[in-house]
């Protein structure tokens, strides 16, 4: 399944954050875990294009979607990270309309964007074929997420969801609070407020919404709001809690 069929899926599709273990078996321990997706991270980790290059053909093995976010917005990251195989980007600090629309244009070939064109590589699966076909495949398929995690893109978040071309928004909790000035304060009501407008405005324009999440409840209470992408946890805290749990249960017992 493509990430962009995963987006309109029923149920709410549930993933986890990879960002610590490069290893041949992940997309299959992932797939055993009953997840829908993965989203890759290479902004907080120390994953390179190397290792995004070969951690997509673990989760592709195990038939499982992936969403990436890059470094960084630069150009040389998303064409990349694209080339690479990534089909889905989770853009990081998105801030206004005008931003989100060039965005788009570094995603698409031309004459809808501006990406460089090298066929017969990873992102392609190294077939041949008809470039025209190849080109406007890949301009359906791929999949923008703009992450809204700064005061400046809560403030544009309406004209941000609207933009053509943004498929889904994705909220950056701490970034937000943070850029707020109440960082991990997500009880406030200012950044209640600040989750109802994101809210609002992905309803509105009509794509999906998303979120990390650390708990169980939090992600069944995101569902119940009509967010339409969770991920739960990160793949080194999933670790050390459950040893964390267990090795203290031994030792209580």
């Amino acid at each position: 399944m493509s990430f962009r069929a995963l987006l309109s899926r029923s149920p709410v599709p549930l993933g986890t954050m990879i960002g610590e273990f490069d290893t041949p078996g992940i997309g299959h321990i992932a797939k055993a875990a009953g997840l829908d997706y993965v989203f890759l991270d290479l902004e907080h980790s120390g994953f390179g294009l190397g290792d995004l290059k070969r951690l997509l053909v673990y989760f592709q093995a195990a038939g499982l979607p992936v969403m990436v976010r890059p470094p960084s917005k630069s150009g040389h990251h998303i064409s990349r990270a694209l080339d690479a195989g990534a089909e889905a980007l989770l853009m990081p600090m998105v801030a206004s309309a005008e931003e989100a629309a060039d965005l788009v244009r570094m995603m698409r070939y031309p004459p809808a964007g501006r990406r460089g064109v090298a066929l017969g590589m990873a992102h392609d699966r190294y077939t041949g074929g008809d470039p025209a076909a190849k080109l406007a495949a890949a301009n359906r398929d791929n999949v923008l997420i703009a992450l809204i995690e700064t005061i400046s893109g809560l403030e544009a978040v309406e004209a941000i969801a609207a933009t053509d071309g943004v498929d889904a928004l994705w909220i950056g909790h701490f970034d937000l609070s943070t850029s707020m000035g109440i960082p991990g304060a997500f009880d406030d009501p200012r950044f209640i407020a600040a989750i109802d407008r994101i809210t609002a405005a992905a309803k509105a324009a009509g794509v999906p919404l998303g979120q990390l999440v650390g708990r169980p409840e939090d992600g069944r209470k995101f569902i119940a709001d009509g967010f339409q992408l969770i991920c739960y946890g990160v793949d080194s805290n999933l670790l050390r809690d459950s040893l964390a749990a267990g090795v203290a249960a031994i030792r209580g017992a």
